[in-house]
């Protein structure tokens, strides 16, 4: 009876990675709006039925590729700052950085679905929001370390800013500066706006060294934060 579970259980995992498979496939050729159920099954050579045993609906099967892709991102960014290992604080951000980057490169359609423009009629759920926090979390370490080691300078902060961003320090930097915590947020829309540029193509014909651009940029977002290459003296 265990192999026979067994068994079943490694056929429901092929058959929803060739789902998946295949609805990226579908993102690349038509956009997430136009994903269908039905089209996959049909490539597939499944009944429509069939495939609703594994995404009862397309919402479903659509968050499950976001959930996927905000994982593989954030595995991306946590790698490059393990890789980075002892390094100073402005090189380890630069890391995360360069290596969401290179990702979004690499995958452009799934990165347009989790940060191009929303699908119509789709309410992400609740669970979307862990895969979602981690290339945040990651950037926020960087800073949350140097913080422990006296390696920040404090960001300059408007009076009239402080109330909402020691609202977003107790909410997703505990221990951190409201001036870093709001920052940091800043920083993040910034990283992810020069990515999208680069992305969906407003750089073509405007931006040609684009590494050299994306590297200094990330290292001004870093500076930006209070990040320094050494202890304060």
């Amino acid at each position: 009876m265990t192999t026979i579970r067994g068994a079943r259980e490694r056929a429901r995992i092929e058959v929803t990675a060739a789902i998946k498979d295949e609805a990226r496939s579908q993102l690349a050729a038509e956009g997430a709006a136009k994903l269908s159920l039905r089209a996959v099954a049909r490539e597939l050579g499944m009944a429509s039925s069939a495939l609703y045993r594994y995404f009862p609906s397309r919402d479903d099967l659509l968050t499950a590729l976001i959930v996927d892709a905000y994982n593989a991102v954030g595995s991306a960014a946590e790698q490059a700052l393990a890789d980075a290992g002892p390094a100073g604080p402005p090189v380890r951000w630069t890391a995360i950085c360069t290596a969401v980057r290179s990702w979004a490169l690499a995958h452009p359609h799934e990165y347009a679905l989790i940060y191009g423009s929303p699908v119509p009629g789709y309410n992400a759920p609740q669970l979307t929001i862990e895969p979602a926090s981690r290339v945040g979390l990651a950037l926020i370490s960087v800073a949350r370390d140097a913080h422990h080691a006296d390696g920040l300078a404090l960001p300059p902060l408007a009076v009239e800013l402080r109330p909402e961003a020691e609202r977003l320090a107790s909410l997703f930097a505990p221990g951190l500066p409201p001036e870093v915590t709001a920052a940091l947020v800043a920083a993040w829309a910034q990283l992810f706006g020069l990515i999208s540029f680069e992305v969906f193509g407003q750089f073509n014909g405007v931006v040609e060294a684009r590494d050299e651009l994306f590297v200094h940029a990330a290292k001004r977002l870093a500076y930006e934060c209070g990040l320094l290459d050494g202890r304060r003296t």
